[in-house]
């Protein structure tokens, strides 16, 4: 086993961790969903109207991201 197949299992654990004590924690805003809706914005309080630019650009960018994180995976690194 390489050390890059270590350091990326490493991380995945590390992940497993993190995401499972705040599973059970319950805490609000511990989770990495939590922190993603946070960072993209994709909350809007009724009656706030149209998101800014700089939300439509933010939930732009994680939309394109994993679009092209899932072509890439199902691809095998072709795209």
């Amino acid at each position: 086993m390489s050390s890059w197949t270590v350091g990326w299992l490493l991380w995945l654990a590390a992940f497993v961790v993190l995401e499972g004590a705040a599973l059970i924690r319950k805490a609000p805003g511990d989770t990495l969903s939590e922190h993603a809706w946070k960072w993209f914005a994709t909350a809007r309080p009724a009656g706030s109207g149209q998101p800014s630019g700089w939300v439509r650009f933010r939930r732009f960018s994680i939309l394109a991201g994993m679009a092209w994180l899932l072509a890439h995976f199902m691809t095998g690194g072709w795209v």
